[in-house]
């Protein structure tokens, strides 16, 4: 779980020193526009944004009942902050699946990629498609 936070709270912590610094050198407005944009890069990259999750089995049974993707990821990865920015509203209609805190997860997406960790990892009917396009996504909900 904390290995989650890790990154927003770098962003937070750098934010803060290098405003901190352009304070004392008389530089307000500079010091605060770079302190936004570093807590918004933090956000983004924080497991905040994702839906919640849930367990491999959870997702895969779901899945199978109501025919939606599964999507393997993991906080921190860019193609899956993308993946999830780009779906918009529809992302809460995927199953999402934190490799980081389910082990399962994990292992199905090392075996869909030859032994690699590689997300976003969206498996639709069975299949596994590795960061697939998010209009593709989109498509899989209709």
């Amino acid at each position: 779980m904390m290995r989650a936070w890790i990154l927003p709270m770098l962003f937070v912590l750098c934010g803060s020193v290098v405003a901190t610094g352009q304070i004392f050198q008389g530089n307000l407005g500079t010091a605060t526009a770079l302190l936004l944009a570093f807590l918004a890069l933090a956000g983004v990259s924080s497991p905040l944004i994702f839906p919640k999750t849930i367990g491999t089995r959870e997702a895969q049974r779901r899945s199978a009942v109501d025919g939606r993707p599964v999507v393997f990821w993991r906080p921190g990865c860019t193609y899956c902050v993308r993946l999830r920015i780009r779906l918009g509203r529809n992302a809460r209609q995927l199953h999402w699946v934190n490799i980081w805190r389910d082990p399962a997860g994990a292992a199905a997406v090392k075996a869909a990629n030859d032994g690699n960790e590689t997300v976003p990892t969206v498996v639709v009917a069975g299949q596994s498609h590795t960061n697939p396009d998010p209009e593709w996504v989109r498509e899989q909900l209709m």
